[in-house]
Order: structure tokens, then C-alpha cells, then sequence
């Protein structure tokens, strides 16, 4: 039941931000985000997007090797386009990873080992992003402190992050009251697959380096957003903001990825001087550069729909060969039957 409730919640929540935007400054800002696009400025972002889509297929295959699973590099990243376009087009912005996890999972035999690789794949990411935004906050007290107020002076999310808590808190307990021993193995299960999956001596190099790169791609198509956005503003002065974008994205209340983003970079620009419509129009034109980079998604997921259309069903089996029936022997009556072969058939008497 909660699951059904929070699958309504989360697009809702990211439509209410947007429809709050939308008439505290008008639509100005989200129509200008398409008037500034340009086909070398999307290419560009297919060419981003390709770098970090392959970084990040590299980055789960390791992953997966550290938990038994032998994933080819050409299949991950064709699975990880379809995921990312799913991603950018069903609400939450979680679906296409579902699949994905489920898809490996069933063509490994072990659909639980499948879903735990995508779920370490993701938790690089988020810890590399996490750990990047921690810089970032303490290398500018001033960002830190403007957010800190951010979160302060709103009551909607105080009670949010409060309930959420509270939630949490509450769901831990009854599962340590009702099955202690199962939520234990879940924490060894868990322990085991983060020391092999990321912390390997084999794996750990590779996973930091394609989650560097995955990251500096992203403050890249950042950038290159802001700069068609027709913003001036120095590139050390965007860097933080946009880092800060980056982890708000990760809240699961979106559209699409639309939502959070245009609410904190709307507020960020204009905190910092700059105009909260171009912030906007930033964050529009960021998820428009996401939407093109995924579209090769959508030349893997047709294939394979036509691929399953065509595919032969499977014969039937023959049934088993059977021996020939043996003719039975005529019939043929007594009287027909020579004299001494009627006296043999006939019953001796004593």
C-alpha cells in the first residue's frame, strides 16, 4: 500500500514545484529554454551524454564482476541507454533502472544478485556525488549557510524531511521486532556485496574513475546549458551551483527529472545575484540536453520489441514413434477346419 501511495506522490510532488514555478514567473522562462537551442549545442550533449552513458555501463559491469556476474561491456551499455531513456520519460526516474536490474537479473538466472549490481552501480555514483557536494559546501561556507537557510525558513520541507524520518525510523523497528534474523542476513548480504562489488582491490580503482567521469560529464552538460542560456557568469562562480543542482536531482519527487532542479537552480541564481529565470531556463535546458543523450535508448528498445516480434515460436515436440500393432490371426470357424485339427481342439475326456 505504501509502495501504490508514494508512486503517486513522488510525480505529483514534482508537478506541484513546477506548476508553483510556472506562475510565480511565468512561462517566459521555460519557452525561452527552446528558443535557445541550437544542433551544435545537442550535439555536443549526445557526445557528453555518450561518454558518461559508456562510463557508466563500464563502471556496473565491474560491479556485477565483483558479485559473480559476467556482464559484456556492448550489452551493459545498450541496456544502460534503454534505462536512461525510460528514466527520462516515465515519472520517478527510477523505472528504467527496474528494468534493467530485472533484465540482467533474469538473464544470469538470479534475479536478486541482478538487482543488488544495479543498486551498488548507483551507490558509486551517489557517493562520489555526495562526496564532491561535501567539498564543494565546505570549500564556500557562504552556499552552505544560503542553503542551510533554504531548509530552515521552509516548513513545507521541515515536515517533510521530519515525516520522512519518523518513517524510516518507524519501518526499522518493526522489522527488528518481527524478524531480527532476516534483516541481519540483509546486512550481511549487503556488508558482502559492498567489500566485493566496489571496495576489491580489483574494482575500486575503476569504479573512481568512471564515477569522476560520470560526474565531471554532468557539470559539463551543466555548463553548456548555462552558457546557452546566455549566461555570463564565471565558471568557478556556476561550479558550486551546479554541483548543488546535481544533488538535488537525486530527491525521487520528479517529472522526468523536471521539478526539483528548476525550484533549487531558480532559487540558486537568484540568491547569488543572477536572474532566477535564467536559472530556469537552465535547468529546462539541462533536461532537454538528457532527453537527446538518451534517444539512442529508443533505437535499442524498438530493436528489440522487433526482434521479439520476430522471433520463431518454438516447435512443437513430435510425439514418440510407436512400434507397429501386430495383425491379429483370423478367425476361422470349426466346421471349415480339417478333420483330425477339429479332434486336436477338442476337449480330452477322461
Amino acid at each position: 500500500m505504501m509502495q501504490k501511495v508514494l508512486s503517486w506522490v513522488k510525480p505529483i510532488a514534482g508537478a506541484a514545484i513546477l506548476a508553483l514555478l510556472f506562475w510565480r514567473l511565468g512561462s517566459v522562462a521555460f519557452f525561452d529554454s527552446l528558443r535557445v537551442l541550437t544542433w551544435p549545442m545537442l550535439l555536443a550533449a549526445a557526445g557528453i551524454g555518450l561518454l558518461t552513458t559508456a562510463f557508466s555501463a563500464w563502471r556496473w559491469c565491474l560491479t556485477a564482476r565483483g558479485l559473480g556476474i559476467r556482464l559484456p561491456l556492448r550489452g551493459a551499455i545498450a541496456d544502460y541507454y534503454q534505462a536512461l531513456f525510460l528514466n527520462a520519460t516515465l515519472p520517478g526516474g527510477l523505472l528504467g533502472d527496474v528494468d534493467r536490474a530485472v533484465r540482467n537479473g533474469r538473464d544470469t538466472g538470479d534475479v536478486g544478485r541482478g538487482v543488488r549490481a544495479v543498486v551498488l552501480e548507483r551507490t558509486a555514483g551517489q557517493l562520489m556525488l555526495f562526496a564532491v557536494g561535501a567539498v564543494v559546501l565546505l570549500a564556500d561556507p557562504g552556499l552552505a549557510l544560503a542553503v542551510l537557510d533554504m531548509v530552515t525558513i521552509n516548513p513545507v520541507a521541515v515536515a517533510g524531511s521530519t515525516v520522512a524520518l519518523v518513517a524510516v525510523l518507524a519501518f526499522v523497528a518493526v522489522k527488528l521486532r518481527r524478524s531480527p534474523g532476516r534483516l541481519r542476513r540483509a546486512l550481511h548480504t549487503a556488508t558482502g556485496d559492498i567489500r566485493r562489488g566496489l571496495l576489491s582491490r580489483r574494482n575500486w580503482p575503476g569504479i573512481l574513475l568512471a564515477s569522476a567521469v560520470i560526474l565531471g560529464g554532468h557539470v559539463a552538460t551543466f555548463l553548456l546549458a548555462a552558457r546557452a542560456a546566455g549566461s555570463q557568469a564565471p565558471t568557478l562562480t556556476l561550479l558550486p551551483l551546479l554541483v548543488m543542482a546535481l544533488l538535488v536531482m537525486v530527491l525521487p519527487v520528479s517529472i522526468g527529472g523536471f521539478g526539483p532542479r528548476e525550484g533549487f537552480l531558480a532559487w540558486a541564481f537568484g540568491t547569488v545575484g543572477f536572474s532566477a529565470t535564467q536559472g530556469i531556463t537552465v535547468a529546462v535546458v539541462y533536461g532537454l540536453f538528457a532527453l537527446v543523450a538518451s534517444l539512442p535508448g529508443v533505437a535499442v528498445l524498438a530493436l528489440r520489441l522487433l526482434a521479439r516480434h520476430r522471433a520463431p515460436e518454438p516447435a512443437a515436440e513430435p510425439e514418440p514413434l510407436r512400434p507397429p500393432a501386430t495383425p491379429a490371426a483370423p478367425v476361422v470357424p470349426k466346421d471349415l477346419l480339417p478333420a483330425r485339427t477339429r479332434k486336436q481342439l477338442e476337449p480330452a475326456t477322461v
